[in-house]
Order: structure tokens, then C-alpha cells, then sequence
């Protein structure tokens, strides 16, 4: 019996990197609000599980699912998967995303087709399968939304992590095609989170510092950025465009990465 037969009138959301982190708390939030959670993984099977059991205590119906984004034939399976299983599909999260240093002198061109597959391919196929389920179910008025994770370096540029900027930077403009091209059935929002969670490449006291640097004090936190993310998945009024949510840190000029800096620093 798949999950469909058991909560068949909650909405249905896909979030993707959804084992962990910020994903993880997208998760739970949007749970917390009544919708059943396709949580997406790769490699983080347990932390998926968590997750899911998580979810279930805040809303029942939530199912985890496994796909290499990477790969074609995985990608294309995946949102058929999350129907055939949880009966309907009405907002996709594209969380995941690959973060490999790279500059301008050690760019080739697989780090790129890594960042832009991943990074790009895969949250346009995943908004195209939902406008196609969509379409399935127009005679029942239904409509959705995509909401996609972007960076504040996009408006701060600077040359680290080459191919991964360029990967946003693409993705930041698919939000205007796709809400361009998918609407009236499905939204398109960008949420550009600044630096928000800490990684192996700070320290915590470097973390501390840096994420002060911004005109309010402080930059996103996991809360800011989840609350933002319901926000753009609940308006319904807001498509094609980019919610920044970094305290203005796009507005103070970064001549590296955070993560560049807080090594320096060190």
C-alpha cells in the first residue's frame, strides 16, 4: 500500500539533499505545516531515515527516496517514483547541490559539466516532471511550485569556487525561463541563502566572525532561510524571482569566498 492511500489530501513536496542540514530543516518545516515529505538522498541512507521519522511526527506520510542526481537515468526516475508512491507531487525543493573549489586557472571543463549537471540539469528536469504531473491533474485545478536554493555570491561575486558560481548564476536565470514557461501551473522562486551553517572548511571562531560581517549584524540563519523557503512555497503571488536572505551581506564586497577567507584568517 503506498503512502497515498493512507494521507491522500496533504500536498505532497519533494525536497532534495533532504538527509541533513539545511535540507533536513527545510524538511521538518515544511512538515510541521502539513505537507507530506519526499525526502531525497544519495549516499546518507540512516540520516534519510531520521529524517523521515522526523517528518512522520510532524505530519504523517513522509517516504525517502535514493537518486545520483547525475545520473540521467536515476534523475528521470525520480519524481515518477515520489507519485507512483505518495499519489501526487505539488512543490519540489532543489536543496542539493555540489560545492568543489575551483579558480579560474584551475577551471576544466569537468568541474563544470559536474556543477552544471547537478547543480542546473537537474533542478530544471525536476521542475519540468512536476509541470507535467500537474498538467495530468489541471481538470482538478491543481498548481505548484518550485522553489530553488541559489547563494548571495551571486550579487557579491567573487572568482572562488568558479564553476560552482556559474552554476548558480544559471539556475538563478532558469528561475525567470521557467516561470516564464511553466506558469499558470507552477511558480518559480529562488531563495538565496548568505553563510548559514558552518562546514570542515572553518573554524568555529572564523565561522563566528565571518558570519557577523553584514550591514545587520549577522547573516541568514537555518531559521531565516526555512521560514523564507515557506514563504515563497505559500505565496502564492511570487514567481520569477530571488528572495535574498543574508542579512545584506550581498551588500558589503567579499574579494573571496567565506570559506577562502576564514582560511586566511586562520
Amino acid at each position: 500500500m503506498s503512502v497515498a492511500d493512507s494521507f491522500p489530501s496533504s500536498p505532497v513536496v519533494l525536497v532534495t539533499g533532504a538527509a541533513k542540514r539545511l535540507g533536513r530543516a527545510i524538511a521538518l518545516s515544511l512538515a510541521s505545516q502539513g505537507w507530506r515529505v519526499a525526502v531525497h538522498y544519495l549516499h546518507s541512507a540512516s540520516e534519510a531515515q531520521d529524517t523521515v521519522q522526523a517528518c512522520e511526527a510532524l505530519t504523517k506520510g513522509a517516504a525517502c527516496f535514493s537518486a545520483d542526481l547525475g545520473d540521467t537515468q536515476a534523475l528521470s526516475r525520480l519524481a515518477p517514483q515520489v507519485i507512483a508512491h505518495m499519489g501526487q507531487l505539488d512543490a519540489v525543493v532543489n536543496n542539493a547541490s555540489v560545492f568543489e573549489h575551483d579558480d579560474a586557472h584551475s577551471f576544466n571543463l569537468s568541474q563544470l559539466e559536474l556543477h552544471m549537471r547537478l547543480n542546473v540539469a537537474a533542478p530544471v528536469v525536476l521542475a519540468q516532471a512536476l509541470a507535467a504531473h500537474l498538467t495530468s491533474r489541471a481538470a482538478a485545478a491543481a498548481s505548484g511550485v518550485v522553489v530553488n536554493m541559489l547563494d548571495q555570491k551571486l550579487w557579491n561575486p567573487n572568482p572562488d569556487f568558479f564553476s560552482y558560481t556559474l552554476s548558480k548564476a544559471a539556475l538563478e536565470q532558469a528561475n525567470t525561463l521557467l516561470a516564464q514557461a511553466l506558469a499558470p501551473l507552477v511558480r518559480v522562486v529562488g531563495v538565496a541563502p548568505g553563510l548559514t551553517l558552518n562546514s570542515h572548511l572553518l573554524s568555529e571562531e572564523a565561522f563566528e566572525k565571518l558570519h557577523k560581517l553584514s550591514p545587520l549584524g549577522q547573516s541568514s540563519t537555518v531559521k531565516d532561510v526555512v521560514d523564507t523557503v515557506a514563504f515563497a512555497v505559500h505565496n502564492r503571488s511570487i514567481t520569477g524571482t530571488t528572495l535574498l536572505v543574508d542579512g545584506g551581506q550581498h551588500l558589503t564586497p567579499f574579494q573571496r569566498d567565506f570559506s577562502m577567507m576564514g582560511q586566511a584568517d586562520a
